[in-house]
C-alpha cells in the first residue's frame, strides 16, 4: 500500500531558490581569461629602434616627425609615404605646422642614405632638423 507523505497540498512546486554558483563560476573564469589575454595585446605604432645618446631634446607635437624604418619606409606625422613622394608629404606638414622643424626618427640600423634624403628635403625647405635619441649611453 503506497502512502502519499506529502503535506495537506497536494500540488508540486518548484524549487524557489536555484543555485546561481555555477553560472557565478563560469563569469568569473571568462573574466579572468579576459584579462589575462588583453594585457597580451599590444599596440605598436611604427616600430623603431632609435639610437642612444647622453643628451637631446624632446619631441613636441609641433614639430614635423618623419620616422625611418630599417625596411627603408617612410612615415610622415605617422603615415606612410612613398619615397618618391617624400618631399610633398614634408612640405603639407609644414604648411599645417609651420615651426619650421624636422624630427627624425631613424631607426638605428636604417640606411644612413635615407636620413640624409629626409635632411636634403629639409635643407631645401629651409627647415631645422632634429635627430631623435634616447637616453643612455
Amino acid at each position: 500500500m503506497a502512502r502519499d507523505f506529502r503535506r495537506g497540498d497536494k500540488r508540486l512546486t518548484p524549487l524557489s531558490l536555484f543555485s546561481q554558483s555555477s553560472l557565478t563560476d563560469i563569469v568569473l573564469l571568462l573574466l579572468i581569461f579576459f584579462l589575462l589575454t588583453s594585457s597580451f595585446v599590444t599596440n605598436f605604432g611604427i616600430k623603431v629602434n632609435i639610437p642612444k645618446a647622453e643628451s637631446g631634446s624632446n619631441n613636441e607635437p609641433q614639430y614635423i616627425s618623419v620616422s625611418i624604418t630599417k625596411d627603408s619606409q617612410f612615415y610622415v606625422e605617422g603615415e606612410l609615404t612613398a619615397r618618391g613622394s617624400l618631399a610633398g608629404a614634408i612640405r603639407e606638414a609644414r604648411n599645417t605646422k609651420p615651426q619650421g622643424t624636422i624630427v627624425i626618427r631613424a631607426d638605428k640600423d636604417a640606411k644612413v642614405d635615407d636620413a640624409v634624403r629626409v635632411m636634403n628635403i629639409g635643407k631645401a625647405l629651409n627647415l631645422t632638423l632634429i635627430m631623435a635619441t634616447e637616453p643612455g649611453s
